[in-house]
């Protein structure tokens, strides 16, 4: 069956609240470990992940950074207006640049309090940053479908926006963490390895990993490597049409190495395990960028992007995952270039068929989201065994709960 036609009803389940992790634990590798191999649930901690991995396996994580993407303005009036920054405006190449931009950048944004902004409206906002003042001015410039166009400037004009977002704005939690952010979540919202600024939300099965768990994995031989998908607020959203063919998936920033394509193709024959759904759908969308340009050598990189049904609609059935990558490679070496970025709207569901990833080690997903579906895809049916057997023995789901690692 095509993933279009899967009803989102299928793969639901209750998530009391009291089951939602409001914090995190005070040790990140503390957390608990649901261990799923060959069909077998056991339990421990992350700290004893590398007990439970084979050795000469490959972890890939992802190493985006989250952005302080809330920026609260108070109008004259009292009222407040929240301005959640979600992505760049389509004007600007890349993620990195728009971050890198000086005094103006433009930005697509969700509005709270949105009917109580007009359009052209400016609203004015101060920041003490240091022994210096900035003063931040956003402006309403359109309305798309779901989300507004802002315009923010600057003075001082030589600051970036990634910087002015790190003096004025807040952390940016997850809706369903019903709380007030906190100084700590600056650091525990964010992965020990976290590197390129981008993501409005964390690459949260990164979180549990410390120094610690990265010398156990190297004592046992077990490689590293980092590839970087700026997660978006897509990441939460329910899918709220009956069944896949009415959703659009969110598209998300994806940055490819030549570095990585070779340590992946260098470890086929391994065990390659995604450390996140986000590792995960980046290292799957290079099988498909490899195979658009076996079918098309000449493409321009700006067409050079995965749309949501790529992988069940090319006919890639007789080319090999060393096949397809090479060619990516190729081409990356064509352009004169060690890096590319593009975008992956990849929705991976049941009927997907993984072509490089071999483990996964994730958290706990919400009820009909895409990144429930996407574990669906991976261990089948399992999820729900492992669902119920986390829910009987208290483990704390979502972003700042407890994980799992699915050797299927």
């Amino acid at each position: 069956m095509h993933p279009k036609h899967i009803s989102i009803s299928d793969f639901t389940y209750h998530l009391p609240e009291e089951r939602i992790a409001r914090y995190p634990l005070k040790d990140r590798d503390a957390s608990k470990l649901l261990v799923y191999q060959r069909g077998n649930i056991t339990e421990d901690v992350y700290s004893n992940i590398a007990a439970y991995l084979p050795e000469n396996a490959f972890l890939i994580f992802n190493d985006t950074r989250v952005i302080e993407a809330r920026l609260l303005f108070q109008k004259s009036s009292g009222g407040v207006i929240e301005i959640f920054c979600l992505e760049p405006h389509e004007k600007y190449p890349d993620i990195t640049t728009a971050m890198l931009e000086k005094g103006k950048v433009y930005w697509n944004c969700l509005i709270g309090g949105a009917s109580k902004w007009k359009k052209g409206q400016v609203l004015k906002k101060e920041i003490e940053n240091g022994a210096e003042t900035i003063f931040l001015q956003a402006t309403y410039t359109e309305k798309r479908n779901n989300y507004f166009i802002i315009e923010f400037s600057w003075i001082p004009a030589d600051k970036s926006f990634v910087e002015l977002l790190h003096a004025a704005g807040l952390v940016p939690l997850p809706p369903y963490i019903k709380r007030e952010v906190e100084v700590s979540d600056a650091e525990r919202y964010q992965t020990i390895y976290a590197n390129h600024y981008g993501s409005v939300a964390a690459p949260t099965a990164g979180l549990h990993f410390t120094d610690n768990i990265f010398k156990t994995l190297a004592a046992k031989k077990i490689h590293k490597g980092f590839i970087t998908l700026h997660v978006g607020a897509g990441t939460f959203l329910p899918v709220k049409s009956e069944v896949l063919e009415q959703h659009a998936m969110h598209g998300e920033f994806i940055e490819i190495s030549v570095e990585i394509i070779e340590k992946i193709i260098g470890h086929i024959d391994t065990h390659i395990i995604a450390v996140g759904t986000t590792s995960l759908r980046t290292i799957e969308s290079l099988y498909w960028l490899g195979v658009k340009i076996i079918f098309q050598p000449d493409i321009e990189k700006e067409a050079l992007v995965i749309h949501q049904w790529d992988a069940y609609e090319l006919s890639a059935e007789d080319i090999p995952v060393k096949k397809s990558l090479s060619a990516l490679l190729h081409w990356l070496k064509q352009q004169q270039t060690d890096k590319f970025i593009t975008k992956t709207h990849l929705l991976i569901a049941p009927g997907y068929s993984f072509k490089i990833i071999k483990g996964l080690v994730t958290n706990f997903h919400q009820p009909q989201s895409t990144l429930l579906l996407l574990i669906a895809a991976f261990i089948k049916e399992d999820w729900r065994n492992i669902y119920h057997y986390a829910l009987e023995k208290e483990f704390r789901f979502l972003s700042y709960g407890d994980g799992c690692l699915l050797l299927p």
